[in-house]
C-alpha cells in the first residue's frame, strides 16, 4: 500500500510537472538530486509555513546540471518540505504493515483516522495543490531561463570555435610550406654531402694509390739494394744487410730471399730466351745468375737452419715454436720440404725396431707357419696402433702446419708405402703355379686365405684413416695398388687351388678306400669263383666339400672384384670349376659302380654249364652260380647308391647355382645362360654313364630271373599227373622265388630312382620281364591242369609288376592272363577266346602249340583253316 500510493503522488507529480514545464525537456534521472542541493537554502528559509513557499524564488545554478542528474530525486527534494507524509511512507513502507489499516486513497490510517473519517467530509482530499503548483510554475521559469543562459553560451563558443578554427588551418598551412622549403634544403644537403663524399672517396684512393707505389717503390729499392748485396760475388754471403743475419727477423728475411729469387730467376729465364743476341741482356742475365746461386745458398742455409729449429722444438714439444718455423718454411717450395723432413722423421719410419716387431706381431716367430686367424688378429692389433698413431700425429699437425691437410695426406702415404708395404711384402709371398705349394704346407689354400685377410684388413685400415683425414690423398686407390700383383693373377691362383683341392681329395678317398680293402681282406671265394671286391662310393660329403671350397672361393672372388662385370667373368670361371670336379667325381664313381656289374657279368659267364656234366661238377657250378649271383646283387645295390648319390650331388650342385652363383652372374648378358648350359653338359658324361648302368643293372637282374627259372621250374609243374588229386593253386616254386628276388633287389631301385628316371627303368625292367617269361614258358608243355597252375603265376608276377606304375607293363600280363586260357579250355573253344583281342592271336598261335593235346587232336589244322577264314 505504501508503493502504490507513492506511485500515485509521483504520477501526479509529473503530470504536473508536464503541464507547467513543457519546454523541461531535460531527462527526469537527475533533476531532483541537483535542484535539491541547489534549493535547500531556500527551504530552509520557508520551513515551518507552507503558505508562503510559493512566494519565494528558486535558485537554481548552471553547474547542478552537470554529472549524473535525476528527475525523481529533484521533484523529491521539492516536495519534501511540502509533503511530509511522502518522506513518512518511504520510511513506513519497510514495515510491513497490514493491508487492514491502509485506506483507499494510499494514506495510513493513524489513531485519529476513525474520528477524522468524520470530519473530513467537509475538507479537500490534496491541500498541498496549490503550494505545488506555485513552486512548479517557479522552478519552470528559473530552468527556462537556464537554458538561455546555455543557448548563449553555447553561441559564443561556436563562434569562438569557429574563430581559433580559421587561425589553426591558416598556421598549418604556412607551416606545410615551411616544411616543403625545409625538405629541399635537405635534399639539396645531401646531394652536396654525396658529391663531397665521391669526391673524398676518389681523392682517398689517389692518396691509397699513391701510398701503395710508393710503399712499392720503397721495397723495390731495398729489394733491388738486397739484390746487389747477393750480386756482389760468387759465395760470399758475409757482407750482407742485418736482415739475414738477425734470428729475430727470419720471417721478414725468407720472404724477401724468396722475392729476390724469383725474380731473379725470372729475369734469367725471360732474357735467356727472348734477347739471347743481346749483350747487355746478357751480361745483366750472367749477373742475375750470381744473384740467383747465392740466394740459392742463403735460401739453403736458412731452411736447414729452421729445419733445426723446428726439430729442437720437436723434441721439447714447443708447439709455438714448430708452428713459427713451419709458417717460415712454407715460403719454401710451398714448406713441401718441412712438411717431408716432418714425416721423415717419425720414429715409426726410422726405428727398424719397429718394422721388426710388426712383423713378429703379425707373422709370429721365425719357423712358424701364419694361419689366417692369426694374420687376422695380428693385423687388427697392428692396424690399431697404426690408427692411434697416425690420429695422435694429426693432433700435432693441426696445431703446427699453416696447411695440415698436405701434411696427413704425405703422412699416411708413407704409412702405406712404406710400413704396410714392408709388412705385406713379408706376409704375401706369390706361389709359382708351375710348383705349387705341398698340400701338408697349406697349399695355395693357405695363400688365398691370407691373401683375402690382408686385403679385408688393409681396406678397413684405409676408412679408418680416411675418417681421421689423408686430405686429397687417393688412400683408397692407393690401397688397391698394394695388391695389385696379386689381382692380376688372382683367377688363375684360384683355380689352381680348387684343382690342387680336388687332386688331394681324390688321393685321401683313394687311400681310404684301398686301407679299408686291406683291413676288410677278400670279401669272399667260393671254389675258384671270387666275389667282385669293393669299390669306392660316391660321398654326398665329398661333393658338398667341393661346393664349400668353390661358395669360399666365390667370397673371395667378390671381396677382389669392385666391378660387377668383372666379378661376373670370374665367378662364371670359378663355378665352371665345380662343375669339372663335380662331373667327374660322380662319373667315374659310377664308372666303378658298373665295373663291379661287369665283374658280376664275367662270374656268370664263367660258370654256365654245359649239356653233359657229372653231377659233382654242376653241384660245385651250382654253388659258384649261387655266388655270382650273390655278386649281381651286391653290385645292383651298389649302383642304385651310386645313382641316388649321383641324383643328390647333381641337387646340390643346383640348388648351390641358385642361390650363390646365378644373382652375380646377371650383370653380364648371357653369362647366367652359358653357366646353364655347361652345368648341362658337365653332367651329360654322368648321364650317360648311369643310363648305361641301368642298363646292366637290367641285365643283371634279368639273368638271375632266368637262372632261378631255369633252376626251381619243372617240367611237371605244369604238366601234373591226372591222378586224381585236387589241382594245387598255389604259386610254383620258381614264380615264388623270382617275385621274392625282384621284390627284394628292386626295393633299393625304388628308393634311389625318381620321377622319369624311376618311370623309364621299371617300365624296360617289366617289359624285360614280361619278353624273359614267354621265351622260359616256350620250353614246357602244359595240360588243362598246368594252364591253371601257369594262370596263378601270371597273375602273382602281374600283382608284382603293378607296384611298377607302369600302364603298358600291366596290360601286357592282362593279356598273359588271357593268352593261359588256352590251356583250360577245350580245342572247340578256342575261337571264341581271342574275339575282343585280335592283337594277342600271333602270340596265341604259340601257346597253343604247347598244349599237350596239340597233336592228338590235330589243333594245327583246325585252327589255321579257322583263323584263315575268319581273317
Amino acid at each position: 500500500m505504501i508503493k502504490y500510493s507513492c506511485s500515485i503522488q509521483q504520477r501526479y507529480l509529473f503530470q504536473a510537472r508536464s503541464k507547467f514545464c513543457p519546454q523541461l525537456l531535460l531527462p527526469p534521472c537527475n533533476l531532483g538530486a541537483i535542484l535539491g542541493s541547489q534549493m535547500k537554502e531556500s527551504r530552509d528559509r520557508t520551513k515551518g509555513d507552507k503558505s508562503s513557499v510559493s512566494s519565494l524564488p528558486l535558485i537554481l545554478d548552471i553547474d547542478d546540471f552537470k554529472g549524473d542528474f535525476s528527475f525523481d530525486a529533484l521533484f523529491g527534494n521539492l516536495v519534501n518540505e511540502l509533503l511530509p507524509s511522502f518522506q513518512e511512507e518511504d520510511s513506513e513502507s519497510t514495515e510491513g504493515i497490514g493491508g487492514n489499516d491502509g485506506l483507499p486513497n494510499g494514506h495510513l490510517r493513524g489513531p485519529s483516522d476513525a474520528a477524522k473519517a468524520g470530519q473530513g467530509l467537509s475538507s479537500p482530499l490534496f491541500p498541498e495543490v496549490d503550494s505545488l503548483l506555485s513552486l512548479f510554475k517557479d522552478s519552470c521559469r528559473e530552468l527556462i531561463d537556464l537554458r538561455q543562459q546555455v543557448d548563449a553560451r553555447l553561441h559564443n563558443l561556436k563562434k569562438e570555435v569557429s574563430i581559433q578554427d580559421s587561425k589553426h588551418r591558416k598556421t598549418l598551412s604556412e607551416l606545410e610550406k615551411g616544411v616543403d622549403g625545409l625538405f629541399d634544403s635537405f635534399a639539396r644537403l645531401d646531394s652536396r654531402i654525396s658529391s663531397v663524399g665521391q669526391t673524398a672517396a676518389k681523392i682517398g684512393d689517389h692518396l691509397q694509390s699513391a701510398d701503395s707505389q710508393r710503399e712499392t717503390a720503397s721495397q723495390t729499392i731495398d729489394l733491388i739494394k738486397y739484390l746487389m748485396e747477393f750480386n756482389s760475388s760468387p759465395g760470399d754471403l758475409i757482407e750482407l744487410s742485418p736482415l739475414f743475419s738477425d734470428d729475430s727477423r727470419v720471417a721478414e728475411a725468407a720472404s724477401v730471399a724468396q722475392k729476390l729469387r724469383s725474380f731473379a730467376e725470372e729475369d734469367i729465364g725471360r732474357h735467356g730466351i727472348t734477347a739471347p743476341s743481346v749483350v747487355g741482356n746478357a751480361t745483366a742475365s750472367r749477373g742475375l745468375e750470381v744473384a740467383v746461386a747465392n740466394l740459392q745458398d742463403y735460401c739453403n742455409e736458412l731452411e736447414n737452419r729452421l729445419l733445426a729449429r723446428f726439430d729442437a722444438a720437436s723434441q721439447r714439444r714447443e708447439l709455438s715454436t714448430m708452428s713459427e718455423c713451419a709458417k717460415i718454411l712454407s715460403q719454401f717450395n710451398r714448406g713441401t720440404s718441412a712438411m717431408q723432413h716432418y714425416v721423415r722423421t717419425r720414429p715409426m719410419f726410422m726405428d727398424v725396431e719397429v718394422m721388426n716387431a710388426d712383423t713378429r706381431l703379425v707373422l709370429g716367430d721365425q719357423g712358424s707357419q701364419a694361419t689366417p686367424s692369426n694374420v687376422a688378429r695380428g693385423l687388427s692389433s697392428l692396424y690399431k696402433e697404426i690408427t692411434d698413431t697416425v690420429r695422435k700425429e694429426a693432433a700435432t699437425i693441426m696445431a703446427v702446419f699453416p696447411s695440415p691437410h698436405d701434411v696427413m695426406s704425405i703422412l699416411v702415404q708413407r704409412v702405406l708405402e712404406q710400413r704396410v708395404t714392408a709388412l705385406l711384402d713379408k706376409l704375401l709371398v706369390k706361389p709359382s703355379l708351375v710348383n705349387l705349394p705341398p698340400v701338408d704346407q697349406g697349399g695355395l689354400l693357405l695363400y688365398l686365405r691370407v691373401l683375402a685377410v690382408a686385403y679385408d684388413k688393409t681396406q678397413e685400415l684405409a676408412r679408418e684413416l680416411r675418417a681421421v683425414g689423408c686430405g686429397d690423398l687417393d688412400v683408397e686407390g692407393l690401397t688397391e695398388s698394394l695388391f695389385l700383383s696379386h689381382k692380376d693373377e688372382y683367377s688363375e691362383h684360384e683355380q689352381a687351388s680348387l684343382r690342387q683341392l680336388y687332386q688331394a681329395k681324390m688321393e685321401e678317398v683313394r687311400a681310404e678306400s684301398q686301407q679299408q680293402s686291406e683291413s676288410t681282406g677278400t670279401i669272399g671265394r667260393s671254389k675258384g669263383a671270387s666275389l667282385p671286391s669293393s669299390h669306392q662310393q660316391i660321398s654326398v660329403t665329398v661333393v658338398t666339400e667341393f661346393v664349400r671350397w668353390n661358395e669360399e672361393a666365390i667370397s673371395r672372388c667378390t671381396l677382389f672384384s669392385s666391378q660387377p662385370a668383372t666379378l661376373a667373368n670370374t665367378v662364371k670361371t670359378v663355378f665352371t670349376c665345380l662343375l669339372d670336379q663335380v662331373s667327374q667325381y660322380i662319373t667315374e664313381g659310377l664308372e666303378r659302380a658298373r665295373d663291379s656289374l661287369n665283374e658280376a657279368a664275367a662270374l656268370r659267364e664263367r660258370f654256365v654249364l654245359g649239356t653233359s656234366v657229372s653231377r659233382r661238377v654242376a653241384a660245385a657250378a651250382a654253388s659258384a652260380a649261387e655266388a655270382a649271383a650273390a655278386a649281381g646283387e651286391s653290385s645292383f645295390r651298389s649302383f642304385m647308391v651310386a645313382v641316388q648319390r649321383c641324383a643328390s650331388s647333381v641337387a646340390i650342385v643346383q640348388q648351390y647355382f641358385t642361390n650363390s652363383i646365378s644373382r652375380l652372374l646377371l650383370p653380364v648378358d648371357g653369362a647366367h645362360a652359358a653357366s646353364c648350359e655347361e652345368m648341362a653338359t658337365a653332367m651329360s658324361s654322368a648321364e650317360g654313364a648311369a643310363y648305361k648302368g641301368l642298363q646292366q643293372c637290367i641285365e643283371t637282374v634279368m639273368a638271375e630271373v632266368e637262372r632261378l627259372l631255369s633252376a626251381e621250374q619243372k617240367a611237371t609243374d605244369y604238366r601234373s599227373p591226372d591222378d586224381g588229386i585236387a589241382p594245387d593253386h598255389r604259386p610254383t616254386s620258381a614264380c615264388t622265388r623270382v617275385v621274392a628276388y625282384l621284390s627284394r633287389v628292386l626295393e633299393v631301385a625304388f628308393t634311389a630312382l625318381e620321377g622319369l628316371n624311376k618311370q623309364a627303368f621299371l617300365t624296360e625292367l617289366g617289359n624285360r620281364l614280361h619278353k624273359g617269361l614267354l621265351s622260359h614258358w616256350q620250353k614246357y608243355t602244359f595240360n588243362p591242369s598246368g594252364g591253371l597252375r601257369l594262370k596263378r603265376d601270371i597273375t602273382e608276377y602281374g600283382e608284382f609288376v603293378r607296384s611298377f606304375n607302369a600302364p603298358t607293363v600291366d596290360e601286357k600280363f592282362e593279356l598273359l592272363g588271357i593268352m593261359a586260357n588256352v590251356f583250360i579250355v577245350a580245342p572247340e573253344s578256342l575261337n571264341t577266346l581271342f574275339e575282343g583281342t585280335p592283337s594277342i592271336r600271333k602270340d596265341a598261335q604259340r601257346f597253343i602249340q604247347l598244349r599237350e593235346d596239340f597233336k592228338s587232336a590235330k589243333l594245327a589244322s583246325k585252327l589255321s583253316s579257322l583263323w584263315s577264314s575268319s581273317s
